[in-house]
């Protein structure tokens, strides 16, 4: 796959929050009242239903924010 140097960007953008939210909610199983993890999980999942996301990526935000959510159940 040969993107070009916005689409890698677009992609990495996407994938930082991902892996913020996963962070952020590691840490709300070590410590459920943490605040900056709740401000975070929510910024996250604010970006994903944010039209910015839709102009990054084709990805069904709902589907995206299900699947995460699933893996911390």
């Amino acid at each position: 796959m040969n993107l070009n140097p916005y689409e890698r960007l677009a992609n990495a953008i996407v994938l930082q929050a991902v892996t913020d939210y996963r962070n952020a909610r590691k840490t709300l199983k070590i410590r459920p009242k943490d605040g900056d993890a709740m401000h975070t999980t929510k910024e996250v999942i604010a970006f994903f239903r944010s039209d910015y996301f839709k102009v990054l990526t084709s990805i069904d935000p709902e589907l995206l924010i299900s699947k995460l959510r699933k893996e911390f159940e």
